[in-house]
């Protein structure tokens, strides 16, 4: 792609304001407390001002370095450190002491690592569960290189929520993504929902503005409804650095609101769209049936009198 593309001015509705809110310097003074990582800050998202003002935050697991180099990412790439054996009880101190009832929990990919750190995802669910019963678990994981054990790892853990990202359309990938495959992506997100017999929501997002066709957007949007992807988010591509994929358009908010319908005509049950919307942006905001909350609670409740037994 011709960096010559890269649009330098940001359009009014990109710029977001500077907090100034004691709750986000109690949140960024309680996360560094507990030498935790979000990728809030790793991702350069921009509503981290607003998201720690309101005493939310989505915690980054396996630590800040990456194995992949993706186009678009901010998160640094570099061989990991040794996974922190403590990090899934700090995770879960950290949902207590800002009283959350939903979390997001993510990871750099970990392809050092021969589950992609998978064990670490499940541990950090059940020490979150443990510590604050009746929270929502949201994941948002990496690939695991097409690992269906490694996959099943976590969906034993039983998230509420499972999260992996399309990113962008199926031309762009080999581009925008680093390692990373299409149509992988879209059997993750089915084998997820499989592996616990439909009882999870399932979400993944895209990003525009990296130089996708309409059509190319619908396509990828029927493509997750074909994995029986319900929730959808979509949001405007910023180049975090001149060393990343160029700008090839702001898309308008209107036109987002356009591909919101578009979306929800298609059968997705949430959508969040708009030029500031990532992954986690007003996670909260989805709630997932009750038929199937009720399910894994049944579900856990058998697998511990399992294991008691």
């Amino acid at each position: 792609m011709d960096s010559s593309l890269h649009l330098d001015k940001k359009p009014d509705w990109i710029k977001v304001r500077l907090p100034n809110n004691p709750v986000f310097w109690d949140t960024k003074s309680m996360i560094k407390d507990l030498s935790l990582v979000t990728v809030c800050e790793e991702a350069q998202c921009p509503n981290r001002w607003e998201c720690w003002g309101q005493g939310t935050a989505t915690f980054m697991i396996a630590g800040e370095k990456c194995t992949r180099a993706c186009g678009f990412c901010a998160v640094k790439t570099a061989k990991p450190d040794d996974l922190e054996a403590d990090e899934p009880q700090r995770v879960a101190e950290a949902t207590k002491r800002m009283n959350l009832n939903h979390v997001v929990i993510t990871a750099v990919a970990r392809d050092d690592l021969k589950d992609g750190g998978a064990e670490h995802f499940q541990r950090t669910i059940e020490a979150v569960r443990e510590t604050n019963p009746g929270i929502i678990i949201e994941v948002l994981v990496p690939d695991f290189n097409d690992k269906d054990w490694a996959l099943d790892l976590v969906m034993k853990a039983r998230p509420h929520i499972f999260n992996h990202n399309l990113e962008t359309v199926e031309r762009l990938t080999p581009l925008v993504r680093s390692r990373a495959k299409y149509d992988r992506s879209l059997a993750v997100l089915k084998k997820a929902k499989e592996m616990v017999e439909g009882k999870v929501a399932t979400k993944s997002g895209i990003m525009l503005g990296l130089g996708e066709k309409p059509d190319e957007i619908a396509q990828a949007m029927d493509d997750l409804r074909s994995a029986d992807v319900t929730v959808l988010t979509l949001g405007q591509y910023l180049r975090p650095t001149p060393m990343h994929l160029p700008v090839v358009e702001y898309v308008t908010p209107e036109r987002f609101d356009e591909w919101k319908e578009v979306a929800l005509s298609k059968g997705f049950r949430h959508v969040a769209s708009g030029p500031l919307v990532r992954s986690s942006y007003h996670a909260a905001d989805f709630h997932p049936e009750d038929d199937v909350l009720e399910a894994i609670e049944v579900d856990l409740a058998a697998a511990k009198q399992t294991q008691t037994a």
